[in-house]
């Protein structure tokens, strides 16, 4: 799998001490990203901010969480897609509005950043980051309506694209999804506060309760006065699909359904619709391990681990050395020879992006003496671009976008390629077939680009 993860958020209101539930469920949240994180919290006089680039556990030490006082905060865990790598962009983004502090924490590509950003910066704004977040700080201060709360919601009406934020006020925070229902946001509940987060797995360590998922154009604010939710004009709903095939862990539930739950049943479907036989079923961990569960019960052919993956590299492994792709693969995701050798082997994925890790892992199991391959992909080709917070490239740096599934087997070295049918990947999450996104599939995008820097135009579904 070669697809960066994307961005993780979380929201605590109404406990004593925030910055541990937040780190806790950063932790948890991990798998969203490992470039960089952070948290503001508010103790009704003063922001409390700590951000650095790294994981949760590089950035914070858990001496230092105590002295982040307050009773209400955000977080965020980051891979970049709208912005770049800079110590800079680390989110929350954090500013002063009329001598008060506020706080974004956002998921999601606003695909329309670009345009506005120069609209704002022709009316005299001056920018702090290159993230696409800061646009919605801009445009709210830019607002002629009288409240925070109206100018948000005018802010947000300009919004095109993915965006679930997390937005740390004087008062306590607030909640917010967009109308397309783009990226998965939840409410749990906290003692006698609240929680909210990407992913109900942020609620099992901190020790909270599931409520919810936010809706579509949700604005969720939470306060002393309790809870109370307004709502932007509907739009066509169009969930990521790749939150249930790839991103999420499978112990959470996202946009109200349960991920371990759609896996199984993307790799039962897998089973039935794969044209090739084998001694046994091998998952790639971790994304593929469930589905590649449900395929073998389904097709009777037993499951073994037969590739076990290295939980401990990251960047602090790879940077004393100038490794070859080649050999990181090999780092990551070891081949167990004895129950290999000399097997037929079905070989499931989650997906295939660029082809080029799925060719060095082919060419890991055959040396491992593997006596034939067949892959089964938990999803089908991946043609085209994706513009809403996914690190797909451009469709010519996409296998499926320039090969056939038989050239592709040809290019990766399987003997047997079978991607899952589009019909039968949306039958299996659990929820509405129409209101997911198939961009990534189909070229067919609900959302126009307007000016997304560097991507190809939108093709307008609205």
């Amino acid at each position: 799998m070669e697809i960066k993860e994307n961005c993780g958020i979380t929201g605590v209101y109404g406990h004593s001490s925030p910055a541990e539930i937040i780190y806790l469920s950063l932790f948890s949240l991990q798998h969203r990203g490992q470039e960089s994180c952070g948290i503001v919290v508010y103790d009704g006089k003063k922001a409390h901010i700590k951000k650095g680039m790294g994981t949760v556990p590089d950035v914070f030490r858990t001496a230092e969480l105590p002295l982040l006082k307050g009773f209400c905060g955000v977080g965020h865990v980051r891979y970049s897609t709208t912005g770049g790598s800079f110590a800079k962009n680390i989110q929350p983004f954090f500013a002063e509005y009329r001598g008060m502090p506020y706080a974004v924490a956002h998921n999601g590509n606003i695909v329309n950043s670009k345009v506005l950003r120069e609209k704002l910066e022709r009316k005299g704004s001056i920018f702090q980051t290159t993230l696409d977040t800061e646009v919605l700080m801009h445009l709210i201060t830019m607002s002629k309506k009288n409240t925070f709360k109206e100018k948000l919601t005018d802010a947000l009406s300009e919004l095109k694209g993915a965006f679930a934020f997390l937005i740390l006020t004087p008062d306590g925070i607030i909640a917010v999804k967009d109308p397309w229902d783009f990226r998965p946001l939840c409410l749990g509940r906290l003692g006698e506060g609240y929680i909210v987060a990407s992913e109900s797995c942020a609620f099992d360590l901190a020790g909270a309760e599931y409520l919810r998922e936010i809706l579509p154009g949700e604005i969720l604010v939470i306060n002393s006065q309790g809870i109370k939710s307004t709502y932007l004009p509907k739009k066509k709903i169009s969930r990521c699909i790749f939150e249930f095939i790839y991103f999420a862990r499978p112990d959470s539930r996202i946009f109200g359904a349960s991920v371990y739950s759609a896996r199984k049943r993307i790799g039962e479907k897998l089973a039935e619709e794969f044209p090739y036989k084998g001694d046994i079923v091998i998952p790639i961990p971790d994304s593929g391990s469930i589905s590649a569960l449900g395929f073998s019960q389904k097709r009777g052919v037993p499951f073994e681990l037969g590739i076990v993956r290295n939980h401990y590299i990251g960047r602090t492994f790879i940077q004393p050395f100038q490794v070859s792709r080649e050999i990181s693969v090999k780092v990551k995701l070891n081949p167990i020879k004895d129950l290999i050798k000399g097997r037929d082997i079905i070989v499931v994925e989650d997906s295939i992006v660029r082809g080029t890790t799925s060719r060095l892992r082919i060419k890991n199991l055959r040396e491992a003496g593997a006596k034939k391959i067949f892959m089964a992909v938990s999803c089908p080709p991946i043609r085209y671009p994706c513009f809403y917070g996914i690190d797909f490239p451009s469709r010519k740096e996409l296998i499926a976008g320039s090969y056939s599934v038989d050239e592709i087997a040809g290019k990766i070295g399987v003997d047997g390629l079978h991607y899952l049918s589009l019909d039968g990947m949306l039958s299996s999450v659990g929820l509405p077939e129409k209101e997911f996104c198939t961009a990534c599939f189909t070229g067919r995008y609900n959302v126009r680009n307007n000016g997304f820097e560097g991507k190809e135009q939108f093709e307008s579904c609205v």
